[in-house]
């Protein structure tokens, strides 16, 4: 089995100035996004729309802009209400201490899709073609995240046996047994794969939503599997049917994303002029 090697979190420092590595991967995920947003704009149906609403850079920089602030809110507002509800009921201003931590993915997906909807709205495109366009563009972002969630040693996994090759010890959850890498898969099953699957589908042109669906189902699918091995969150434990929050909150996900699917595959598909 392996230790987990006690990674500095401080990348770099210059007297008081502090560079951590988990702001590099936000910044590998902001430079990822913008690289991929910019191939994506030659994917089809993007590359043939003309006049006020063809797609541009500008279109892309816009969205990781906004896609930041949906991020940082509704992850913020989804883990106060998914995980908390009952303590920052009881003390609201506790909501705005976004440096004690505490961020849900699921949440801040609801930001993010809140904030396509401005910005197709604001466009006069419609909200799914825009979905279509940032889906394929995220996978990486969340691998980013996953990397950084390993060098700060925190959401580590459940316990495995003493005979897995890579089960890790991570002194910081207090106990010297050996642990699933759970960081680890994420970042190749939400990060890394879903990226490769979820990008060869959306090259070729698809019926509007069918992308988007795909995300969702991927994610979601990628997701509950990967709870089987990360340690619950102690405040939480295991739900109800032997599942954890996070997989409770997958489902939904899940069931959305293949309704759209359906749904997206019995529309005709659109003639551009």
């Amino acid at each position: 089995m392996l230790t987990y090697p006690q990674i500095d979190p401080i990348a770099l420092q210059v007297g008081p100035l502090a560079i951590h590595w988990y702001g590099l991967t936000y910044l590998a995920a902001f430079g990822l996004f913008i690289f991929l947003g910019l191939r994506r704009l030659r994917h089809e149906p993007f590359a043939s729309i003309t006049g006020p609403g063809a797609w541009t850079r500008r279109d892309v920089e816009d969205i990781l802009f906004l896609g930041v602030v949906g991020v940082v809110v509704g992850g913020r507002l989804g883990y106060c209400l998914f995980y908390k509800p009952g303590y920052y009921l009881s003390d609201p201003l506790e909501i705005f201490y976004i440096w004690q931590g505490g961020m849900s993915f699921h949440g801040g997906l609801l930001g993010v899709i809140a904030s396509m909807v401005w910005f197709a709205h604001s466009r006069k495109r419609p909200w799914l073609q825009v979905a279509d366009f940032v889906a394929p563009c995220v996978p990486t972002g969340l691998a980013a995240g996953r990397v950084g969630n390993f060098i700060n040693g925190e959401l580590w996994g459940r316990f495995s046996s003493p005979d897995l090759p890579w089960g890790m010890v991570f002194p910081q959850s207090g106990s010297l047994l050996p642990r699933h890498p759970s960081q680890v898969y994420q970042f190749l099953l939400e990060g890394v794969l879903l990226f490769v699957l979820l990008w060869l589908y959306a090259r070729r042109e698809r019926r509007q939503g069918e992308v988007a669906a795909a995300f969702l189902v991927g994610y979601g699918t990628f997701r509950f599997i990967a709870e089987y091995f990360r340690e619950p969150d102690a405040f939480l434990g295991i739900l109800s049917l032997g599942m954890s929050m996070g997989q409770w909150l997958c489902v939904p996900m899940i069931v959305a994303g293949i309704v759209m699917w359906v749904w997206a595959r019995r529309q005709p598909v659109l003639q551009r002029a």
